[in-house]
């Protein structure tokens, strides 16, 4: 800090003529004041000692703090020490509380944030990411996203939901777990304290009726089973890769971006194989399907694209859109059906008309089989019963028969 100089009354001392004493000045009254100077720097300071330590307080810069109002300052903390209470140190920890909850000040939008960033990696593709995203510049961040986290209340999250609750349930209940997840995640990073206000059960359960009581089963159009052959004929007329792709699909029971996805590393046509590894399935599990003679004969019509691996490659050798399998739909004046609902065509055609046991149909539509326990003891895929089922299939869907002709497939249980 320099040495002591004698004490001087900056009032009559220019600003210019203080640039050239640098050191501390005594102001004499109150005890300790001093004007700091040092070049360019000039600022008001409070000298006092406090557990035998001499301390320097700032109270100001000079030429914004009048020494009128440096002399005030410097009896309210002199008024601290008398008390027993050290002026710096309770500034610091005023301080130091301020940095604490401007910290904790973070706001719902950057917590939302921070939450997919640390678990996109963890996601099996960059469209759930893009739901979360999209979700919650929806519906939540207009109402709570410049709010701070730890602002975020019942009432908060019921005017987020509340508005969709009944009229897009699916979505709000999707959004409504989003926000659960986040608030948890600012909880446990110390950035919110208390319970979590969109959690259910015991909480909104409350407020809102039961996503069962109002949620509107929405069952994606399907074509009867007894149509198919008319229906297949008909399809053969169309071309187009995205003809291709649904015939397909119709063939394997896949789902539709199982088939848009497929690529030909996949695919094993001596051995009538498709293999779907688990990073393009919907359970994250791989899927092995037995492809019927029908099947490899359509994939080697398939032309191989130079520059790409597809096998139903679109523009810029980009996989197909979901709408190019849903454009083929409506060129055949079936704009009242869905790619997805032939699964349900093909499940329902399995539980009329054959005798193949319920899970060989299940594990051939990729769907969980039975519980925990059962699958523990079933190690296998039922390989070789889901090719003949397919081989079944495909000879039903692909020979022109009356539509209304009841068509039983006789085969072996076991």
């Amino acid at each position: 800090m320099g040495k002591r100089k004698a004490a001087i009354d900056p009032l009559t001392i220019k600003k210019q003529q203080l640039d050239k004493i640098d050191g501390m000045h005594a102001m004499g009254h109150p005890p300790g004041l001093y004007l700091y100077v040092k070049g360019a720097c000039k600022s008001w300071m409070l000298r006092y000692s406090f557990g035998g330590k001499r301390r320097d307080m700032s109270l100001g810069p000079f030429g914004e703090i009048t020494l009128k109002q440096a002399g005030e300052k410097a009896i309210a903390e002199r008024a601290k020490i008398r008390e027993g209470i050290d002026p710096l140190a309770s500034r610091q920890a005023v301080n130091q509380a301020a940095a604490i909850a401007r910290a904790k000040a973070i706001t719902f939008k950057e917590c939302a944030q921070k939450y997919i960033d640390a678990h996109r990696a963890g996601w099996r593709n960059k469209k759930h990411a893009q739901q979360w995203e999209n979700t919650l510049a929806t519906y939540a961040f207009p109402i709570v996203g410049d709010l701070p986290v730890e602002a975020v209340d019942v009432n908060l999250v019921i005017q987020i939901i509340e508005p969709i609750w009944t009229t897009k349930n699916e979505t709000a209940g999707r959004l409504r777990g989003r926000i659960e997840s986040i608030l948890d995640w600012a909880t446990v990073r110390k950035y919110r304290q208390g319970e979590n206000p969109a959690r259910w059960k015991g909480n909104l359960d409350h407020l809102l009726p039961a996503q069962t009581k109002v949620q509107k089963v929405e069952h994606h159009a399907a074509l009867p089973y007894t149509d198919m052959p008319l229906f297949w004929a008909l399809l053969l007329n169309q071309h187009g890769m995205g003809a291709l792709a649904l015939q397909l699909l119709i063939l394997t029971a896949t789902r539709s971006g199982e088939v848009r996805g497929a690529t030909w590393a996949e695919i094993d046509l001596d051995a009538g194989i498709w293999i779907i590894p688990p990073a393009r399935m919907k359970a994250e599990r791989e899927h092995r399907i037995p492809l019927s003679s029908q099947a490899i004969d359509l994939l080697k019509r398939v032309p191989k694209m130079h520059g790409t691996d597809l096998v139903f490659p679109g523009l810029k050798n980009q996989p197909l859109s979901d709408m190019t399998l849903t454009a083929v739909l409506r060129r055949m004046g079936r704009g009242d059906i869905t790619a997805h609902g032939f699964r349900s065509t093909f499940r329902d055609w399995t539980a009329e008309t054959t005798n193949y046991p319920r899970e060989v149909a299940e594990m051939a539509l990729a769907h969980a089989v039975g519980n925990a326990v059962e699958a523990a003891y079933r190690r296998g895929d039922l390989f070789d019963k889901r090719r003949r089922l397919m081989a079944d299939w495909a000879n039903y869907a692909t020979t022109q028969k009356s539509a209304t002709e009841d068509v039983v497939v006789q085969t072996k249980r076991g």
